[in-house]
């Protein structure tokens, strides 16, 4: 089975954005996107662009790998 289809994209958007006092319009703005966009990353339903992947790591002044983690579910999830 590829590695594609046994794992998912998570992250802690929300999370850092709550510690930066921002609102997701705010995150928005400063990255040039929708509300949406940020809504939909935060639930998961959209995996963002490496770009954007980046530039949220340097809107939240953190490493990439703070923000986005790639679980692997096992055998039988």
């Amino acid at each position: 089975m590829p590695l594609n289809e046994q794992g998912h994209l998570m992250n802690r958007i929300h999370v850092l954005r709550a510690e930066k006092g921002m609102s997701q319009k705010e995150v928005a703005a400063k990255l040039g996107v929708s509300r949406q966009t940020i809504v939909s990353l935060e639930k998961n339903r959209y995996n963002p662009s490496l770009k954007l992947a980046f530039e949220l790591a340097l809107l939240f002044e953190v490493d990439i790998h703070e923000v986005f983690q790639y679980e692997i579910k096992e055998e039988g999830e």
